[in-house]
């Protein structure tokens, strides 16, 4: 897979999680685990991502 292709895919779950993690906050059953746990793979989604904007040369 090509740096722009797993950067778009990235890119693409980073927003579902960040859906998920809204509907979440708004829920009126607030599990705090869960929203940690989206959280955390957002990080590493995020993280990712710059990783690899840097190998490609591009300021993330």
């Amino acid at each position: 897979m090509s740096i722009e292709a797993r950067l778009d895919t990235l890119g693409r779950k980073h927003a579902a999680l960040e859906t998920a993690l809204s509907q979440e906050m708004r829920s009126p059953a607030f599990n705090e685990d869960r929203v940690h746990d989206i959280k955390r793979r957002k990080l590493a989604i995020k993280d990712e991502i710059r990783s690899l904007e840097t190998r490609r040369g591009l300021p993330s």
